[in-house]
């Protein structure tokens, strides 16, 4: 087995680390709306939901850093304008699609679709920030991974097709934004601290969520312990994953660190099952075999980016 690049173990468990993370999101999400009383049609419910978690991280984020430093948290005029850039993408946007997806989404069938994200980072990195080259074997890496996704939407009945399109079209969307995002955290961590800037453009981003979501006529039904040690651990695993992400983007290759996403529909199936312990609405064979395709398709694109490095040394 041809061994990792220099410095492997710097970014392999920390990139683990984030994956899992990230993994147990749309389960423990899934949770969370059934212990604040939160319906799939309450969209408005679902924004001021994210918003309050996004607040947290974002003031979590801050505070660590604050304690880490011993100096106050400041970020220039030019760092505040990334911030809200930055949180236009990777946060408002993005979640709101991802949170709406959600919740018409089943667990294990939504994080399959977040694997696929590796190669749309790649392709964004590509054409829009040229950070990566495309060649014959990114392409092919995509193929298979769409053909993953039209087996994950293969559905025997078609009296609800309109319906349970919306989820996985929002939670594309999403994909897309986090993508974008990526490359906008490795342009704008080299003139910022990237762990201060993620927690800036968190508390950005989830003060706007908030008060959009309660602005529309948002509410949480039920308050309690449950619910809000749910929140908690949702906003601690977003501080705590986007900060060690943008700290990772800021120092290796998107490819190098993006081949890991493949990991997130592992951990979200595996989680889905446990904690939300959802039915499965496709036969076993259709979710490993989307599974399989999607992780082909991000590990041949990371391997073809890394090919496509060293040919043009």
């Amino acid at each position: 087995m041809r061994k990792l690049g220099g410095g492997a173990l710097g970014y392999v468990l920390p990139a683990v680390f984030c994956n899992l993370l990230w993994g147990s999101a749309i389960p423990v999400i899934n949770l969370g709306y059934r212990a604040f009383g939160i319906g799939a049609g309450m969209t408005s419910s679902q924004l001021a939901f994210a918003g309050l978690r996004f607040l947290l991280a974002g003031l979590l984020t801050l505070a660590y850093t604050r304690l880490r430093t011993g100096k106050p948290v400041r970020l220039s005029a030019e760092g505040i304008r990334d911030a809200c850039v930055l949180s236009l993408v990777q946060t408002i946007l993005q979640y709101v699609f991802f949170y709406i997806g959600v919740a018409r989404t089943a667990s294990v069938e939504a994080s399959i679709i977040q694997g696929l994200g590796a190669f749309v980072s790649i392709l964004i990195a590509s054409f829009v920030f040229r950070y990566e080259r495309m060649n014959a074997g990114k392409w092919l890496g995509g193929l298979i991974g769409i053909l993953g996704i039209v087996i994950l939407n293969l559905r025997a009945q078609d009296a609800q097709t309109d319906r349970q399109l919306v989820g996985p079209v929002c939670l594309v969307l999403s994909m897309v934004s986090s993508a974008a995002s990526t490359g906008l955290i490795k342009r704008y961590g080299k003139r910022h601290d990237p762990v201060v800037l993620s927690g800036a453009q968190f508390v950005i981003g989830g003060l706007c969520m908030t008060l959009l979501g309660f602005s529309l006529g948002g509410r949480l039904e039920t308050v309690s312990l449950r619910g809000c040690a749910i929140l908690g651990y949702l906003a601690f695993l977003s501080a705590a994953a986007y900060a060690v992400w943008a700290w990772l983007l800021t120092r290796w290759q998107v490819s190098r660190i993006a081949v890991f996403m493949f990991l997130q529909p592992i951990f979200g199936v595996l989680l889905g099952l446990v904690l939300v312990r959802q039915r499965l609405t496709l036969p076993l064979w259709q979710y490993a075999l989307a599974t399989v395709c999607i992780s082909a398709s991000i590990l041949l694109v990371n391997r073809a980016a890394q090919e496509g490095k060293h040919a043009g040394k």
